[in-house]
């Protein structure tokens, strides 16, 4: 249990704290050699999503877009991979203003009670980490306050796993997910694939930690 709970503090670090440090070098725009052509079809629908939940996303150096599972059991906005790594990520974004609008105007209706759409973020997150495990096998932890606020976000909750033998997710054997939640506009979902848990994953998983952020 020590040594997970130290791979999930090293995860956190490297996934929320690294980019800050390296944010001037990360490009500001999507350039047609990042991905070895245009935008995709796929990006675009992802970006437009994104965008609708003040959400920007920046597809990072060295990555190669692949297609995103969608089907009743996992069902995500985007994915893509870094090359002879044994390393992909799968994005979810949602947008929460609507429900935001919809729970403010029954507040004061007894007859109707919504559930605070800015705390779908905590089962967002570990409905999918059951899924993945099949509800063993995972560990979780809160993200400091002053860590999701370099990605904009008001709260966020991190996720290690163990995961399930399945032909879905190419039978990689841990993931860390990472949910981002912006107050009354918004949820980011990320899951990184890998095979390890050593330095090597959360060296690959930080290439990417800067790609995805709410708007100031």
């Amino acid at each position: 249990m020590k040594q997970i709970k130290k791979l999930l503090l090293i995860g956190i670090f490297l996934f929320c704290i690294l980019p800050s440090i390296a944010q001037d070098k990360q490009p500001n725009t999507l350039k047609n050699h990042d991905i070895g052509q245009s935008w995709s079809a796929s990006l675009k629908k992802f970006k437009k999503k994104a965008a609708a939940a003040n959400i920007i996303f920046t597809f990072p150096k060295g990555f190669k877009e692949i297609k995103a599972p969608d089907n009743e059991d996992f069902s995500f906005d985007y994915a893509m991979e870094l090359p002879g790594k044994d390393f992909e990520i799968w994005f979810l974004v949602k947008s929460q203003k609507e429900n935001w609008a919809s729970y403010q105007r029954t507040l004061n209706d007894k007859n109707t009670r919504l559930a605070n759409p800015d705390s779908l973020y905590l089962g967002l997150g570990t409905a999918n980490a059951i899924a993945f495990t099949g509800g063993r096998d995972y560990f979780t932890r809160s993200i400091p306050q002053r860590v999701a606020a370099r990605y904009n976000a008001d709260a966020g909750k991190s996720y290690l796993l163990t995961l399930l033998d399945m032909p879905i997710t190419k039978h990689y054997k841990y993931a860390l997910l990472i949910t981002l939640q912006k107050d009354h506009m918004g949820t980011i979902l990320a899951v990184c694939f890998s095979n390890e848990k050593g330095p090597e994953f959360f060296n690959n998983m930080n290439k990417a930690s800067n790609c995805i952020k709410f708007e100031p």
